[in-house]
C-alpha cells in the first residue's frame, strides 16, 4: 500500500484502496499512540479492544433498558449464563488453533448431560434403591468426564489417524450424539437430579446455595490478587534470567493494580446480589436469626468458579506445557511440526479428547442449572462456542488464539443475547444481530491483520 502523489489517497498496487480499507487505515493511524502505550504495558491490544466493546455494549443496553442491565442481579445471572459456553470455548480455541473444527460440542453436551441425568435419576436408584446416596454426584461427574474424554478421543482418532476431515467427523457426531438421546427414554425429560449435584449450576436447594457467599467470595478475590502479583513477579524474573526485555516497573504496577481491581470489583458485584427472599428466610430460620435488611449476599456462583478453574488449567496447558506448544506449532505449519519431531496425530487426538472433557464439565453445569435433562439441551451451542472463540481472536488459519479472549468472547455473545432479551427482542432477531456481529468482528480482524502484515 502507498500514497498517490496526485491525490494523496491510499493505493494498493497502483489502485485506490477501498473505502473500508481507508477507514481501517485511519483508525489504525489514530490509535497508533494508544497502541504504543499498551505495547509498553505488554497487554494484548485486541483484548483491550474487546473489553472496550463489551463496556460499550453494556452501557448501550443499560441506557436502552432504563438502567436494568448494569445491575447486580443481571450481571450475576449473566456470569452464570456465560459459564457453560465459555468452558467449552476454552477447548475450542485449541481445536481451531490446530486447524480443525468441532461441530459436535452441543450434541456432546446434550448426550453426556442426558447420560448423567439417567445415571442419577434412574440407573443408580435401580441398583441401590431410591434412598439418596451422598456419593452419587461424584460418580456422575467421573462417569460424565470419562465419557466425554472417550467420545472426544474417538472423534479425534478418526480425524488424526483416519485422515477424515474434522468438519465431516464432527458433523456426523452432531447428528449421532443428538439422535442417541432419544434412544435413552424416547426424549422424556429426566428429573429431578441429586441435590448436591444441583449446586453445580448455581441454583439453590433448601438452605444450600450454589455460590460462595460473601466470605468465600472475598477469599477468592484475595487469592486472585495474590496469584496476579505472584505471576507478574515470576514472569519478570524469568524474562530477566533468559535476557528477554521486561516492562518498566510502572507498567508492572499498573497491570497488577488494574487486574486486582477487576477481580475485587467482580466479587463486589457478586456479593451485592442478595439471595431470593424465600431462600433468605429459610437460611435465617435455620440459623435462628432475622433476615438482614439487605438480605444475605449470594457471592460468586459455583459455575463461575468452575469456569475460573477450567480457564486457569487450559491456559496452563496451552502456554506452559509441551502439549500447548505442539498445538500452536501444528496450527502454524503442520508439515514443519511433523518434520520437527512432533507427533501430530497423537497431539490432535489429545486436543479432541480435551474438548470432550470440557463438554462434559459444561454438561454438568447446564443440567445442574436446569435440574433436569431435556432433549434440546445444548442445541446450537456449537455455534455459540465457535463464535465465542472466533470473536475472542482465534484465527481459522490456525496458530493464533488465546483462552482469555475466548472467555471474553463468550461474555460478549451472552451480553448481546441477554441485553436483547431485556429489551423484549424476539429470538430470530437476536440470531440476526449475533450473526452480523460475528461476521463484522471477523471481517474487521482480517482487515487489521492484513494491514499489520
Amino acid at each position: 500500500m502507498a500514497l498517490s502523489e496526485s491525490t494523496g489517497q491510499a493505493t494498493i498496487e497502483g489502485r485506490p484502496a477501498s473505502p473500508i480499507r481507508r477507514a481501517v487505515d485511519r483508525i489504525g493511524t489514530a490509535l497508533a499512540p494508544i497502541r504504543s502505550r499498551f505495547t509498553l504495558l505488554g497487554v494484548d491490544t485486541r483484548l483491550i479492544g474487546m473489553i472496550v466493546a463489551l463496556a460499550i455494549i453494556w452501557l448501550a443496553f443499560n441506557i436502552a433498558g432504563h438502567g436494568s442491565f448494569i445491575t447486580a442481579r443481571n450481571l450475576w445471572n449473566l456470569s452464570v449464563q456465560s459459564a457453560s459456553i465459555a468452558i467449552m470455548a476454552t477447548g475450542m480455541v485449541l481445536i481451531i488453533v490446530s486447524r480443525n473444527i468441532d461441530l459436535s460440542v452441543g450434541s456432546m453436551l446434550g448426550f453426556i448431560g442426558y447420560t448423567m441425568a439417567m445415571l442419577q435419576a434412574i440407573w443408580i436408584p435401580q441398583v441401590f434403591g431410591a434412598q439418596p446416596q451422598p456419593w452419587i454426584w461424584i460418580v456422575t461427574l467421573l462417569v460424565g468426564i470419562g465419557l466425554g474424554a472417550l467420545i472426544g478421543g474417538f472423534q479425534g482418532f478418526i480425524v488424526a489417524y483416519g485422515g477424515v476431515p474434522s468438519f465431516i467427523v464432527t458433523l456426523g457426531g452432531l447428528l449421532v450424539w443428538r439422535g442417541l438421546i432419544f434412544r435413552y427414554a424416547q426424549g422424556q425429560t429426566i428429573a429431578p437430579l441429586d441435590q448436591t449435584f444441583q449446586l453445580l449450576g448455581g441454583g439453590t436447594q433448601g438452605t444450600h446455595v450454589g455460590a460462595l457467599g460473601d466470605i468465600g467470595s472475598w477469599v477468592l478475590g484475595a487469592i486472585a490478587c495474590v496469584a496476579i502479583v505472584a505471576s507478574l513477579i515470576f514472569t519478570r524474573r524469568r524474562k530477566r534470567r533468559y535476557g528477554f526485555p521486561t516492562r518498566p516497573l510502572w507498567a508492572e504496577f499498573v497491570v497488577g493494580a488494574v487486574a486486582c481491581a477487576v477481580a475485587l470489583g467482580a466479587v463486589f458485584v457478586a456479593i451485592s446480589y442478595p439471595l431470593p427472599p424465600n431462600v433468605a428466610t429459610a437460611v435465617a430460620n435455620e440459623q435462628g436469626i432475622p433476615v438482614p435488611p439487605g438480605g444475605f449476599p449470594t457471592g460468586v456462583a459455583i459455575p463461575v468458579l468452575v469456569l475460573i478453574i477450567v480457564g486457569i488449567v487450559v491456559t496452563f496447558l496451552a502456554t506452559r506445557r509441551q502439549f500447548g506448544r505442539y498445538v500452536y506449532a501444528i496450527g502454524g505449519n503442520p508439515d514443519a511440526a511433523a518434520l520437527g519431531g512432533i507427533n501430530v496425530r497423537w497431539t490432535i487426538l489429545k486436543t479432541f479428547s480435551l474438548m470432550g472433557i470440557l463438554a462434559a464439565i459444561s454438561a454438568a453445569v447446564s443440567t445442574a442449572r436446569l435440574n433436569s435433562a431435556v432433549t434440546g439441551l445444548g442445541t446450537q451451542n456449537e455455534l455459540d462456542v465457535i463464535s465465542a472463540a472466533v470473536i475472542g481472536g482465534t484465527s481459522f488459519a490456525g496458530g493464533i488464539g488465546t483462552i482469555p479472549g475466548a472467555i471474553l468472547g463468550a461474555v460478549v455473545m451472552q451480553s448481546l443475547r441477554s441485553g436483547m432479551s431485556l429489551l423484549l427482542v424476539d429470538s430470530p432477531t437476536q440470531d440476526i444481530v449475533v450473526g452480523v456481529v460475528l461476521v463484522g468482528a471477523v471481517g474487521l480482524d482480517t482487515l487489521i491483520r492484513r494491514r499489520a502484515g
